[in-house]
């Protein structure tokens, strides 16, 4: 597989763990700068590694890949622009990112509130790290519910009760 780390800059293979791969990667925006997936987390230009299972939302246009990481907000990687002497098809790493961030989601869950009739509510979310073994939850709020609401904490409580019995999570 040595031809997958072609092209990937040693300021990033430095950086890589034991075992850590190259599952694909593109250039972006600058010289010597890529983004670059592995089978733990996604390297960004500038030494930053993001794991997988911190990865919130994910979108692509021509000219950026912008992603939300959980705790720290929405970050934006500049692409080469599509008319550049270069340009780069990006659908690999896509695909990749995408492939990579389902894989870390174990329970995804909508649960109705305040009231099971209701179409807000808050999203439950199991994820483990590739290949580990302890599972986070995490709790979303939909648009419009107060997390000042002295009864959401008392729901959340009993839909994930409920649901770590279910799934067995």
């Amino acid at each position: 597989m040595a031809f997958l780390r072609r092209g990937v800059p040693d300021s990033v293979r430095s950086r890589l763990e034991r075992g850590e791969r190259v599952l694909a990667h593109a250039p972006v925006a600058g010289q010597e700068a890529a983004l670059v997936a592995t089978t733990r987390a996604l390297h960004l230009p500038g030494g930053r590694a993001v794991a997988w299972q911190d990865i919130g939302q994910a979108r692509w246009s021509q000219q950026e890949f912008t992603f939300t990481e959980e705790g720290a907000g929405e970050r934006t990687v500049r692409l080469r622009p599509a008319g550049a002497q270069g340009a780069v098809d990006y659908r690999r790493l896509a695909e990749t990112v995408s492939e990579r961030v389902t894989a870390t989601i174990l329970v995804n869950r909508f649960v109705p509130f305040p009231s099971p009739e209701a179409s807000t509510g808050f999203r439950l979310v199991a994820r483990r790290a590739p290949g580990g073994t302890e599972v986070a939850w995490r709790v979303h709020l939909g648009e419009g519910v107060d997390q000042g609401d002295p009864r959401l904490s008392g729901a959340v409580s009993r839909a994930l009760d409920a649901l770590r019995d279910q799934m067995g999570v």
